[in-house]
């Protein structure tokens, strides 16, 4: 009899995603458990303790996805459990925090697609604003962005310090070149959007972060896309199915990227990257980055 394919799902928060475990069962594993609570210094234990069980044969049948909140503590845990691993023992890992590196590989790669598609543009050498970009989402939007060569400005609206914060952290972990931006008034906030080229509103639910009259300032706007599924919309003007829809604003020429369009994207890589583990010959480490490859062939093909 094979033995089931298993899920160890290590989490540095009270509980796992609801999320996270069905689109891990939806992929084809038979089993997933919870380990919550834990730290960085727990999981190299934990580790072991999955790997020595199954032998060389069920390692292949074995995974390792981990989540939380922080992208930087995900990174850290991804460490200590590939520094855990054994020749011959070794299981695939996957690291997704509050499914900041999914989402985040998605929306990038949609923008990404709407620019070359719309305007015959890359990444390289765009202005892109991230609005209420300081939590794991836009931090990984911003490295993402920041890699594939645009000029990236981090703002929050709590005030340029907690920008600042967010922008010095992915530059210093991932050598990303993320600017702070004020966005904490009126006046910055315009400032702010007067040159972006592209809009990320990443900020949370409910709160609107670019109205109708600020996005008239955008003279050089040509995407812009809205992460916020809940009202009022982030960017207004932006619905939560488009994917290149125009977008009234001053440049005359911009499209807008809704929060299911982007969503949708994010489930099909979620489920790649589950189904990328399940079938490797040999353990992976996936994270954003692989997200983001995966994500550029999805939406190449819709």
């Amino acid at each position: 009899m094979e033995k089931p394919y298993i899920l160890h799902m290590f989490t540095p928060s009270k509980n796992v995603s609801p999320f996270d475990v069905n689109m891990a069962y939806d992929a084809g594993y038979q089993a997933v458990v919870p380990y919550t609570d834990l730290s960085v210094d727990q999981v190299a234990a934990y580790t072991q303790d999955a790997i020595f069980s199954r032998g060389p044969t069920g390692v292949r049948r074995t995974g390792i996805f981990l989540g939380g909140r922080d992208i930087g503590v995900a990174y850290d845990m991804m460490d200590n459990v590939r520094k855990a691993m054994v020749q011959h023992f070794e299981v695939s890992v996957f690291a997704d925090p509050s499914g900041a590196f999914t989402t985040a590989a998605a929306m990038i790669a949609a923008v990404e697609h709407q620019l070359k598609k719309q305007f015959g543009l890359g990444l390289e050498g765009r202005n892109v604003v991230l609005l209420g970009g300081t939590g794991p989402v836009g931090s990984a939007a911003a490295v993402l962005a920041s890699s594939a060569g645009a000029r990236v400005r981090v703002a929050s609206h709590v005030g340029l310090a907690r920008a600042r914060i967010a922008a010095e952290t992915v530059n210093a972990r991932y050598n990303a070149t993320a600017e702070p931006a004020d966005m904490s008034d009126v006046k910055s906030i315009n400032a702010l959007l007067a040159d972006a080229e592209v809009l990320l509103g990443t900020a949370k639910a409910g709160v609107q972060v670019a109205s109708a009259e600020q996005l008239q300032g955008c003279l050089q706007l040509k995407v812009a896309a809205d992460l916020n599924a809940v009202p009022p919309a982030g960017i207004a003007g932006i619905a939560l199915t488009d994917h290149g829809v125009p977008l009234p604003a001053g440049s005359g020429v911009a499209v807008g990227i809704g929060a299911l369009a982007v969503g949708n994207i994010k489930y099909q890589v979620m489920h790649g990257m589950f189904d990328r583990m399940l079938k490797a010959d040999r353990a992976v480490y996936l994270d954003f980055r692989d997200a983001f490859i995966y994500a550029r062939e999805k939406v190449a093909a819709i």
